[in-house]
């Protein structure tokens, strides 16, 4: 599967989460809404039934104060009374609804009321009247307590309905509690959810392209190293192209340098065969020189004898050629790591390069485990350099040593000639020299043995010096250890 459809994958169950949070929000606030306006509309219909309930009451006690005093200002709450309560009992119709209990009961107490009504208004009237029709009343009425009948059921239905009320209030109060509760789960149970999710879906992807991207850096660096190795991935991706284009350089690079260490074997043995049959014929001239010179020194005319002597002489820088040549040739050969002193190795080499009238000063120098060989070609090529370009008096080499991170960092400083500015580069180049030709410890090829074994081991050299005030080489050097 391609990372951008992993990493949609991820998002898009993230957003899964995240709406269907939303969705169990909205169900939950519609009921925490739902239960709300209901607790409110209650609480509407509760102060409607006191407030009606205590209308009828204020009736009620305006009536009995009338016949217990025949005080007429009593009735004013009566007639009060008859235009507001129908008013709050349609109020209460329109808040309770109907098809309910409730509705039945507050039905049945309109209907209570309006018989009171009907039985206060014929006593009102005959008590006004002073009619017989008033004692007929009171005798078959009032005194069989036939209006306290009709209040006592108009106050237990009341109570009744108020009961209703509370209950269902109570339900719903409960159901809001429980609405609230259930959306702050759901809330946190999907927030974790959204969060864990995000969070993994990061981390295994991060992780995945990190690995994945580690192990092309690793092989990058085994490649950088000489060994050609592979990838192994077998997911179809967008890093998988990286993989195969990895795969594709690696084999490339391990069959081009393949080709090139046949090549450049067969050019060293070239090199090595040619420089040494070269050699043959040079000892034949020179010997054919010096029998002419022993044969027929009386012969040779003064001039003749000048051209003879110059023919050693470039026949033997011929040789010191060949032999340049020929130790060019063999620094490709591998050989073996070892505990190497280089101290010991370092004395060894100046005791047979240094002449004893030079002033010779080195630091105690560290011991490495490496190729003895390509280490002892560096510092006798370094050294005889300094020798070779020595003053004549007073002559000073310094070889130093000093640890930076990793590495160590050599150096070896003289006080000879020193080298221009325009020449620090052009030196490390083969054949080139700063002496004559025809001087015979000049080759041109030390230093450019010295910078080969140097890029070989991946390492770094660099001169320092001005023309008349001596030269200093420096060279990087690791512990293959």
């Amino acid at each position: 599967m391609k990372l951008s459809t992993q990493i949609l994958w991820a998002f898009t169950l993230v957003i899964l989460l995240s709406i269907a949070d939303s969705y169990t929000n909205y169900n939950m606030s519609k009921k925490v809404q739902l239960n709300s306006q209901f607790l409110s509309k209650s609480e509407a219909i509760i102060r409607n039934s006191n407030k009606t309930h205590r209308a009828i009451l204020e009736m009620q006690s305006a009536v009995r104060g009338y016949f217990l005093t025949n005080d007429t200002t009593f009735l004013d709450e009566y007639y009060q009374g008859i235009k507001t309560v129908p008013k709050f009992f349609q109020e209460q119709q329109i808040l309770v609804g109907k098809n309910n209990t409730q509705r039945s009961i507050l039905d049945s107490i309109s209907v209570l009321h309006n018989q009171w009504l009907a039985y206060t208004s014929k006593l009102i009237q005959a008590r006004n009247q002073n009619t017989k029709s008033y004692e007929v009343l009171f005798e078959t009425g009032l005194k069989k307590h036939y209006g306290k009948n009709i209040n006592d059921n108009i106050t237990q239905k009341f109570k009744r309905f108020d009961k209703i009320e509370y209950k269902t209030r109570k339900h719903h109060s409960t159901m809001l509690l429980h609405s609230l509760e259930k959306t702050r789960i759901f809330s946190l149970i999907f927030l974790s959810l959204t969060i864990f999710v995000g969070f993994c879906s990061i981390i295994y992807i991060v992780i995945m392209i990190t690995n994945r991207i580690n192990s092309m850096v690793q092989v990058a660096d085994t490649i950088s190293k000489g060994k050609f190795t592979v990838i192994e991935d077998y997911r179809n991706d967008e890093l998988s192209a990286l993989a195969a284009s990895l795969n594709i350089m690696s084999r490339r690079l391990e069959k081009n340098i393949h080709e090139l260490e046949n090549k450049n074997e067969e050019l060293n043995k070239f090199a090595y065969v040619v420089s040494h049959d070269l050699k043959a014929p040079l000892r034949g001239i020179y010997n054919v020189i010096t029998w002419i010179e022993e044969d027929f020194s009386q012969e040779v005319s003064p001039n003749l004898k000048n051209y003879l002597d110059i023919i050693p002489k470039r026949t033997q820088r011929m040789e010191a050629l060949i032999n340049g040549l020929l130790d060019y040739a063999r620094i490709n050969r591998k050989t073996p790591s070892e505990q190497v002193n280089i101290n010991t190795l370092v004395a060894d080499i100046t005791q047979l390069i240094v002449p004893r009238t030079f002033i010779l000063t080195i630091d105690q120098l560290p011991e490495l485990y490496t190729e003895r060989l390509k280490l002892e070609q560096l510092f006798s090529n370094l050294i005889s350099n300094a020798v070779k370009y020595a003053k004549p008096e007073n002559a000073r080499i310094e070889i130093r040593c000093k640890k930076v991170g990793s590495f160590y960092e050599f150096s070896i400083k003289d006080n000879g000639i020193g080298i221009d500015q325009e020449y620090h580069q052009k030196i490390f180049e083969i054949f080139q020299t700063l002496r004559e030709k025809n001087e015979v410890e000049s080759t041109g090829v030390g230093l450019a043995i010295v910078k080969k074994i140097i890029d070989e081991q991946g390492e770094n050299i660099y001169v320092q010096s001005k023309l008349g005030e001596g030269t200093e080489f420096t060279f990087t050097w690791r512990n293959n250890k």
